[in-house]
């Protein structure tokens, strides 16, 4: 025998037996990610021990419904023309300053190792270059330096194009932090690594291409490394900041150089690099000196050679510096920043 209900509210149960069967009323409202299930007025006969076992299946959630997941927001938006700024800088600013590179490191490997001035070694590179360009940008010391500069200016604009998108920032986002510094230090070291020691071989004097670098002159070269590209890519962005609040009276000796955000970050993309050479060249020239002397030495004699170039190749070095990570760090952030303006509209 089934009994008749009236309207009830929601949630309401109600059960009522006569013969071992009872008909039950149930309306239940459930919410659950973003799902609504309505029971409204269902009446149901079933066995009376039944019933708490079909109350809980009931007012369940279905099975097939998953907690609401909340996904992060990445900056996405026209990723492949970002990317295509981040090569076109690099390459830009490799062009520009591989040429310059090649022939000072060039002249800097002999001065370490056969004592040849520097000044006439660049002279006669340079004239071997401009008689036959074609012949120079195909050779092997240029594509060298080639790709260690396009590699390590593109590690440092990919690396910003990614932290932009997936922190949900601006494209045009320069970042200054540790995996910053880990990526391009990688691939910086990696190949300068690798070109110093094929410039040691093709100029130096140890037994040509044949000859095997001693480890503890790659480990040198790694340190010499960190520190410049630390130099390079982190401390300017630390540092710009800082030049405006040196003395006015200084300022105003250096014009308009300080007096924009811009004009101090290329102020300090400048300097940073060329003076950490003072501190770095000495570990380069004592990794030629134990690649070129590979015989033991005491520790006087290695110093000495290594104090005795340590002035000139330094300045040297600055002049190298300052066209790879001075120059080609200004233009290469500067074409990246104007390139992603353009792309943000």
């Amino acid at each position: 025998m089934n009994t008749k209900f009236g309207a009830l509210p929601k949630h309401t149960r109600t059960r009522h037996s006569t013969t071992g069967t009872i008909q039950y009323r149930l309306t239940i409202n459930h919410d659950h990610a973003c799902r609504k299930l309505t029971f409204d007025a269902c009446s149901i006969t079933s066995p009376l021990y039944l019933m708490p076992a079909l109350e809980q299946a009931l007012a369940a959630p279905p099975k097939d419904a998953l907690p609401e997941q909340t996904s992060a927001t990445w900056n996405t938006d026209a990723l492949t023309s970002r990317l295509g700024a981040d090569v076109a800088s690099a390459a830009t600013a490799a062009a520009l300053i591989v040429p310059v590179i090649t022939i000072i490191d060039r002249s800097i490997t002999q001065k370490a190792s056969t004592g040849a001035a520097i000044s006439s070694s660049i002279v006669s590179a340079a004239k071997a270059a401009l008689a036959k360009p074609h012949v120079f940008v195909a050779s092997r010391p240029f594509l060298i330096i080639s790709s260690l500069y396009f590699s390590t200016y593109i590690a440092a604009n990919t690396i910003d194009t990614l932290l932009s998108t997936v922190e949900n920032k601006k494209a045009s986002t320069v970042s200054a932090g540790v995996s910053k510094f880990a990526a391009t230090s990688s691939v910086n070291m990696s190949l300068s690594v690798y070109k110093d020691s094929q410039f040691a071989k093709m100029f130096g004097r140890s037994g040509g291409a044949a000859a095997q670098i001693p480890r503890v002159t790659y480990a040198l070269f790694v340190c010499r490394d960190s520190m410049t590209i630390f130099a390079s890519f982190n401390l300017p962005t630390l540092i710009a900041p800082k030049l405006a609040t040196l003395p006015p009276a200084f300022r105003s000796k250096v014009g308009r150089l300080l007096e924009t955000e811009s004009g101090r970050l290329n102020t300090a993309q400048f300097l940073t690099p060329a003076a950490m050479q003072l501190a770095n060249t000495p570990l380069h020239l004592l990794g030629l000196d134990l690649f070129n002397r590979q015989k033991a030495l005491g520790a006087k004699a290695r110093i000495s050679a290594v104090m005795k170039n340590w002035l000139t190749v330094s300045f040297a070095r600055m002049g190298r510096i300052i066209p790879a990570f001075g120059v080609g760090g200004v233009v290469n952030s500067n074409v990246r920043s104007r390139l992603m303006s353009r792309i943000e509209g």
